[in-house]
């Protein structure tokens, strides 16, 4: 067999072998066989072979191939030839699979963006013409998907815009449902282009489609046709206005879901003095929305579509309709709430945030769930910049005592997370007489996360507080080793204060740090005494790199001495943590020798 013949001929015996993994592995490879096979061949050979392989019935195969080929233009000798490649992707396209029609729509719209606009004109147009009449639907939903990629090409041309036209209203709603998917897609392909009446006319078929799942695809269509019309220098008209609102107040629960769930785009699309103030009164409505799922939706978006309006109308529209929702039934809606109210303190300022704001927010802090509760004060750095901490101190003291008790230890987390910034906005006295017991409470919690992210924060506290605040006010509580106290104490605290060896300064891990952890080196766990010796190998660098005066003597004198005489431990696992521990130490030794010599 001639070396040219070779690479096809390996393919082909691959993708006809029983194991789907071997043909998917083969499939993967067509572009490094293109590449030996050279341009000519590839085209002349190669591609009418994968032609017959389109024909394959296994779907992770058919993927491969589709998305493949998308890297194959320069294979086959540039944008010129790039046609070749189209039939073996338009065979992928009316694909039952989607998976597998959609990595064929990804790769034609890749080749269509190599092209030319005369090249795309000559191959891509009657592609479009066939698929989209095709008598399978599989075939006109990745018509659908093409349309954009061509349109940025060739720009405004009413017979692909009737064809599309023809999608949006097919009798197939899955075909429909493909149209509506796209059509924001082909409108942003018009650019500044003037948009035409048939867009309008696809839009309004849209909206009052029979199919809820289609009339809820139309949300994004209005976001994007209101921002291009705005693009192009021109306002939404009342027809426009009037569409959204329709879709605001659907009569279906998901379409009504869909449009609250886009109001910040559907707001600043329209936003303009006469028909933003429309949306206002469904915003209000659709807070009263008897599906939890709206209500939530709306709830996610207050800020978003509040800081478009006056103050004023925030203040007498928005806040009102909201506050029925502190109180919501459901968690999801006065959770989704929690995350937004905050911001609304920015908008109205001060002495309105103290007087309509507050008593919201000091009535979610009592919320019964504690996402709710945790809600609000991840958000509390807004409040605080606005009226201050003063005013919530008096309720955000029990709020997070209670979470700090949650039973889902994810929101104790969250909590011990956002400690370090609440210590910021409570400042140290409040927080020593207030927290700390919470802070040292959590060190012992029965959940490793827990506990070892209680140990992190006091690492972050000290960052806020100070290395003082550290060695006074928490080191003393954790520096008492009672050998008597069950092992998870012990480990515990052994942990927390090694977490900390890098973070004390040098006098205090010489007292009362390093006596603290030597009392522990003959504990009778093995865990304990390795852990021990890590710890020990952390303050001799700790010293050393605060440059501590008598560091070696420390070393030479308390440590070496202790790890020494476990350097024939009876567990191996302390043997070799010792043996590392004194080797990196001496290494330290001879180091600061030679620095000093």
């Amino acid at each position: 067999m001639s070396e040219e013949v070779y690479p096809l001929a390996v393919l082909i015996d691959e993708l006809r072998d029983d194991d789907v993994t071997v043909r998917v592995n083969a499939m993967g490879r067509i572009s490094t066989i293109a590449l030996a096979m050279g341009e000519a061949r590839t085209r002349n050979e190669l591609i009418p072979f994968l032609e017959e392989a389109a024909q394959e019935d296994e779907d992770e195969l058919l993927v491969v191939l589709a998305d493949e080929l998308a890297k194959f233009v320069p294979l086959v000798g540039g944008p010129e030839h790039a046609h070749a490649l189209i039939d073996v992707l338009s065979s992928l396209a009316g694909c039952e699979e989607p998976t597998v029609r959609q990595a064929a729509v990804a790769s034609l719209n890749d080749i269509a963006r190599e092209m030319s606009a005369d090249q795309v004109n000559e191959h891509y147009v009657p592609l479009l013409r066939r698929i989209s009449t095709a008598d399978w639907f599989s075939s006109r939903m990745s018509a659908a998907g093409i349309y954009a990629s061509v349109v940025a090409k060739l720009g405004p041309n009413d017979d692909l815009l009737g064809l599309y036209k023809d999608l949006v209203t097919d009798d197939a709603p899955m075909v429909r449902r493909a149209a509506a998917t796209a059509l924001p897609n082909v409108i942003e392909a018009l650019g500044k282009v003037q948009l035409t009446g048939t867009i309008q006319e696809m839009f309004e078929s849209l909206v009052y489609d029979d199919q809820d799942s289609v009339r809820l695809l139309s949300v994004d269509v209005v976001v994007a046709l209101s921002e291009a019309l705005r693009e192009n220098g021109k306002p939404s008209s009342d027809e426009l206005v009037a569409q959204t609102l329709a879709l605001l107040s659907d009569k279906s629960w998901r379409v009504r879901y869909m449009a609250a769930d886009r109001l910040e785009q559907l707001a600043k699309a329209l936003n303009s003095d006469e028909k933003l103030p429309r949306l206002v009164g469904q915003f209000v409505t659709l807070c009263k929305d008897g599906e939890s799922e709206v209500r939530s939706a709306v709830a996610k978006h207050v800020v978003g579509f509040a800081q478009n309006l006056d103050p004023a109308v925030v203040l007498d529209e928005i806040v009102p309709a909201i506050e029925p929702l502190v109180t919501d039934p459901s968690e999801h809606v006065r959770e989704s709430l929690a995350g937004q109210i905050s911001y609304l303190s920015v908008l109205l300022g001060n002495e309105k945030t103290i007087k309509h704001l507050l008593p919201l927010f000091l009535q979610m802090l009592k919320d019964e769930h504690s996402e709710v509760r945790l809600q609000i004060i991840s958000n509390l750095q807004v409040i605080n910049e606005v009226i201050g901490i003063d005013l919530l101190s008096q309720s955000l003291l029990p709020a997070i005592t209670e979470l700090a008790k949650d039973k889902q230890w994810r929101v104790l987390l969250a909590i011990i997370n956002y400690s370090p910034l609440l210590a910021e906005q409570l400042g140290v006295e409040f927080f020593n007489k207030e927290l700390v017991p919470l802070v040292m409470q959590w060190l012992w919690d029965p959940v490793w996360a827990i506990r070892d992210a209680a140990a992190q924060n006091l690492v972050k506290l000290t960052d806020v507080f100070g290395v003082e605040w550290l060695e006074t006010i928490i080191l003393p509580k954790l520096v008492v080793h009672d050998p008597t106290a069950n092992y998870l104490y012990r480990f515990t605290s052994l942990m927390v204060v090694k977490t900390l060896v890098p973070t004390v300064s040098s006098s205090a891990l010489q007292d009362p740090v390093l006596p603290f952890l030597l009392s522990f080196s003959e504990d009778s766990v093995p865990n304990i005494r390795f852990n021990v010796a890590k710890a020990l190998l952390q303050v001799a660098q700790a010293l050393v790199a605060k440059n501590t005066p008598n560091a070696q003597s420390v070393i030479s004198e308390s440590i070496l001495p202790v790890l020494e005489k476990h350097a024939e431990d009876v567990d191996v696992d302390v043997r070799f943590y010792v043996a590392e521990a004194l080797t990196q130490i001496n290494e330290l030794v001879a180091g600061g020798q030679e620095m000093q010599a």
